[in-house]
């Protein structure tokens, strides 16, 4: 695993040079290093990644294109991960409405991120809420 950050690290430095630290390939890099962190369980630096990223894709593609929505689904996860349930409650839900108008309700996706909200629900003890 350090070998990937060393690599993702350079991929990152390399691209902000290139191309600016708002250049979508290079936001690709900083998902794909939040994702490297969350893996490993370094929640801290997974939560200091994504909202870049975030940030980056918002202004780039809009809030609700799909690759948007994938970091905003990986940052539930780590809401989710640190306890912080309404957090993570609030990045599914807007996953998930986006899922929907862009691939429908049956994607894999879309359940995904539906699956997601239950854990959360559960986890928070809104049963009902869960098994729905």
């Amino acid at each position: 695993m350090a070998e990937a950050e060393a690599m993702y690290r350079r991929a990152l430095e390399g691209k902000e040079k290139a191309w600016g630290l708002e250049h979508t390939s290079t936001l690709d890099t900083v998902n794909n290093l939040g994702n490297l962190y969350a893996n490993q369980g370094k929640m801290a630096e997974a939560e200091a990644m994504y909202p870049r990223a975030l940030e980056g894709y918002e202004k780039a593609w809009g809030p609700e294109h799909t690759s948007t929505l994938r970091t905003v689904n990986n940052l539930g996860n780590v809401y989710a991960d640190q306890g912080k349930m309404a957090e993570a409650e609030a990045m599914y839900r807007r996953a998930l409405e986006g899922y929907e108008k862009a691939w429908g309700p049956e994607h894999t996706s879309t359940l995904r991120t539906v699956n997601n909200l239950g854990n959360v629900y559960a986890d928070q003890g809104k049963m009902t809420e869960a098994e729905a």
